[in-house]
């Protein structure tokens, strides 16, 4: 994942903890309050409460509502987030195990209290405890489980929401990078230098040779053509790739003649397999531009393609000094292919350099795909 998405999720993820934190009061809020007064109703209309003690009582029934609805809330939470991923069919038992817990540390804590302020006597401590201990879990299970339920639903509506974002926006700078590549290959094109010297050995070419002037003419138009319409899913056949970049080749070879030398070796079974458009062909074009054309012997290219343990690698290789890949640009071509990669295949693609051959290799290698 780029940086500039990681960026946008840990934005969210942070407003998303702040949103969180004051949900999660308010929700505690309402849930003590709720819990208080459905058992303060609930005790009243079966006789256990009279209206002489009704502050103690009542007073008791909050007590032990805070003490387990805002520690289960905490765990519950927690676990949703934690585990609802990893353990999704046992979620709603270990949570329903969380209440249990909860609700018997908490009747602890709660009698605890009310021993301390009087209200609970220290001769029947236990006797309450183990009395209100059942009622607790029972109670705690019925709402625990229900705010659980929708809790870890809403959870998993969200991530499934925000992943479903995060793979728009990688897909919407996937297509972004795409037409960059594209535009900065159209520009290549139309560069004067580039352009004039082409139109140029066409019109050399007119007398002297004119079935090449006429088939150049065709190759640059094709190559034009190709640089605006690459499909937009991302992935073209290699066969297609090979033609654009034989094209390319020998339009060059019109201005270089005998300086540029390439070979093309390439297995007739990986015509098939699907590669980022203008990726093969960004290769070749960095070593004409910085080898071929800076020197004047040119240049030796050869350009290959094979599979390796289920990845296909492009590769080419030049007689160049060779460069260094830190020191190239997002700008850049092979930093703008660098970036598409990435989000095209994520870590299962590279793109490296090395020295091989006497010469120096320029590599790009990702999953296959038929």
């Amino acid at each position: 994942m780029s940086r500039a998405i990681t960026n946008t999720i840990e934005d969210q993820a942070g407003d998303r903890a702040e949103s969180r934190l004051a949900s999660f009061f308010v929700r505690a809020f309402w849930i003590v309050a709720g819990a208080t007064l459905l058992i303060f109703l609930l005790f009243f209309s079966q006789g256990y409460i009279k209206l002489s003690d009704t502050g103690r009582r009542l007073l008791a029934i909050f007590i032990f509502s805070a003490c387990i609805a805002v520690p289960s809330m905490v765990l519950a939470t927690w676990l949703t987030v934690r585990w609802s991923h990893r353990i999704p069919r046992l979620i709603f038992l270990v949570q329903a195990g969380c209440f249990v817990f909860t609700a018997s540390a908490g009747s602890f804590v709660a009698e605890g209290i009310l021993w301390l302020i009087g209200i609970c006597p220290y001769n029947s401590f236990w006797r309450a405890y183990r009395g209100d201990l059942l009622f607790s879990i029972v109670v705690t299970l019925a709402i625990g489980m229900s705010v659980a339920t929708f809790e870890t639903l809403t959870y998993r509506l969200q991530a499934a929401t925000l992943e479903a974002r995060t793979r728009q926006v990688e897909q919407e700078r996937a297509y972004k990078l795409l037409a960059e590549a594209r535009l900065s290959s159209l520009e290549s094109r139309l560069q004067p230098h580039f352009l004039f010297n082409t139109l140029n050995s066409i019109a050399a070419l007119i007398h002297s040779d004119p079935v090449r002037a006429e088939d150049t003419v065709a190759k640059l138009a094709s190559l034009l053509r190709f640089s605006l319409s690459a499909q937009n899913n991302g992935l073209i056949p290699l066969a297609q790739e090979l033609k654009i970049v034989r094209d390319y080749l020998e339009i060059e070879s019109t201005r270089f003649g005998p300086r540029l030398r390439y070979e093309v070796s390439v297995p007739r079974e990986l015509d098939s397999v699907r590669v980022p458009p203008l990726a093969l062909q960004t290769l070749v074009e960095n070593s004409v531009k910085h080898v071929a054309a800076r020197r004047p012997q040119g240049a030796s290219l050869r350009i290959s393609a094979s599979r390796d343990a289920g990845s296909v690698v492009l590769e080419v290789l030049d007689d160049g000094p060779g460069f260094s890949l830190e020191a190239t640009t997002p700008e850049h071509g092979l930093g703008n292919l660098a970036s598409r990669l990435e989000l095209l295949f994520g870590s299962a693609a590279r793109l490296e350099t090395a020295r091989e051959d006497g010469g120096w290799a320029v590599r790009i290698a990702f999953p296959a795909e038929s």
